[in-house]
């Protein structure tokens, strides 16, 4: 009688491993990866040498909320967004280029 009782608590326990394990292979880093970008973008200030995540560098020289004025050479400056820079020149990008 004993194992008709705990039946359906065995076959609930391999449903619950398989989620445990998606947790923490999978939305664990990437949960990590996004806060580590927020984290990047929200630290960013002007004179910042950045490139983005199409590849054009620039240094920043004004950030309007979600927006951000890149001076690319002498007087010729580009509007873009924040999500748009990818990491600091010379250095690993910290958001990975976009691939279609």
């Amino acid at each position: 009688m004993l194992d008709g009782a705990s039946s359906p608590l065995i076959q609930i326990v391999p449903f619950v491993l398989i989620l445990g394990i998606f947790y923490f292979i999978i939305l664990l880093p990437t949960r990590r990866k996004q806060q580590k970008v927020q984290e990047f973008l929200d630290g960013l200030k002007e004179n910042d040498r950045i490139i983005t995540t199409s590849g054009i560098y620039g240094q920043i020289m004004k950030i309007n909320g979600d927006r951000v004025i890149l001076q690319i050479a002498d007087k010729v400056r580009i509007e873009v967004s924040r999500a748009a820079i990818g990491g600091y020149q010379g250095q690993p990008p910290v958001v990975e280029p976009q691939s279609n």
